[in-house]
């Protein structure tokens, strides 16, 4: 085992030859006959335990101490005043600048063996628990990602689900999220959605765009699938899909708040499923209040709806359906453009035209495999 390091530090050399003498059996003892030189052997030695005269030329030990807990490192260094001065208040001082021990002279030589065993031992002992505790937090840390991959790889999946069955999207999930971000990053600093967005408010509402089209799985394949335009009929059941959506998430959040009761700020998977129903449920409101399901007009409709809103209708107009070839990328933002005020919320649309491009460059990047890109 290797043995632990001691620094004695006195200005006469026959205290530190006796110290050396004593404590050389069980440790490695190092020597220093001034404070300045006491430092230097601190940062470049490392000792575990420091036995520190009081009474020294230039600088004393109270000095050497205050000095020492300024330093890199010197909190975690125990230290043992060794001094003559043994009135009550001369030691109270001594633990007071955070000296872990004193003792007096002339020494004892039971007791420094006592007290020096035992500080070195406290010592390793809270390396000991420093190092479980550092373990524990990687573990903490490690844990929790897998958690939150687990949970994202779950929405994926119940996202795909939802897609598979629509199998004109293709790639519609990435690329509204990407759009998403996008329109997120360009508002969060005005004025009404910096507190939407911020403190992770803008991650959570890209994390759960995926979920914006899960009420599909509630719509009949003879609907959902027809190749071709729906019947009026037939669209108002499509138009469901947003209500079934909501609806389901909502019921799940419940189901959670249920079975984890809590106090204060709600868990972040709840804060999730939140933004998740509310993106479900909103996502095709208009701005004049002519969407659905509830027909929610401007600042009555959530502000990540309004996000999705833009950027599923940005998608769906720049991707080719069984009853329409793809716009071009100009005709669409064309329309989105005229729609700031009617469909759109009119700082969203800004948004847009401030990261078009971006938009451009996400649809050709995510475009659908085996269709030709997204025209300009």
């Amino acid at each position: 085992m290797t043995k632990r390091t001691v620094l004695v530090v006195d200005d006469e050399p026959l205290n530190v030859a006796v110290l050396a003498e004593l404590l050389s059996p069980e440790c490695r003892v190092l020597g220093a006959r001034s404070g300045p030189v006491a430092l230097e052997l601190v940062a470049s030695e490392r000792p575990d335990l420091l036995l520190l005269d009081v009474m020294m030329p230039g600088m004393d030990g109270y000095a050497v101490l205050a000095e020492l807990r300024r330093q890199h490192g010197g909190a975690e260094l125990p230290v043992i005043f060794v001094s003559a001065l043994g009135a009550e208040a001369d030691e109270e001082r001594g633990l007071l600048l955070g000296a872990a021990d004193y003792v007096t002279k002339p020494i004892k030589p039971a007791v420094v063996l006592a007290r020096v065993r035992a500080q070195l031992e406290l010592k390793a002992a809270r390396a000991r628990l420093q190092g479980q505790n550092d373990w524990l937090e990687r573990e903490v840390r490690r844990r929790t990602q897998e958690a939150a991959l687990a949970q994202d790889l779950t929405l994926s999946a119940l996202a795909e689900l939802a897609e598979t069955r629509d199998n004109e999207t293709g790639n519609h999930i990435v690329r509204t999220q990407a759009y998403v971000e996008a329109l997120g990053r360009r508002l969060m600093h005005l004025p009404g959605w910096a507190s939407e967005l911020a403190d992770g408010g803008l991650e959570r509402i890209v994390k759960a765009a995926p979920m914006h089209d899960i009420g599909k799985i509630g719509i009949p394949d003879r609907i959902l699938l027809k190749p071709g335009r729906l019947t009026p009929e037939e669209f108002e059941v499509m138009k469901t899909h947003s209500a079934i959506g909501g609806d389901t998430l909502a019921h799940a959040m419940q189901r959670a708040v249920a079975l984890h009761p809590h106090e204060g700020e709600l868990p972040e998977p709840v804060r999730f499923l939140q933004v998740a129903c509310t993106i479900a449920y909103y996502h095709h409101e208009r701005w004049d209040g002519g969407g659905y399901p509830r027909a929610l007009a401007a600042q009555a409709i959530p502000r990540p709806a309004r996000l999705m809103a833009l950027a599923d209708v940005y998608d769906a107009l720049t991707t080719p359906r069984v009853y329409k070839p793809a716009w071009s990328c100009t005709d669409t933002a064309q329309h989105i453009t005229n729609q700031s005020g009617a469909q759109f919320d009119p700082d969203v649309v800004a948004a847009f035209t401030a990261v078009r491009e971006e938009f451009e460059a996400i649809a050709h990047r995510l475009s659908d495999p085996g269709r030709p890109e997204h025209r300009a």
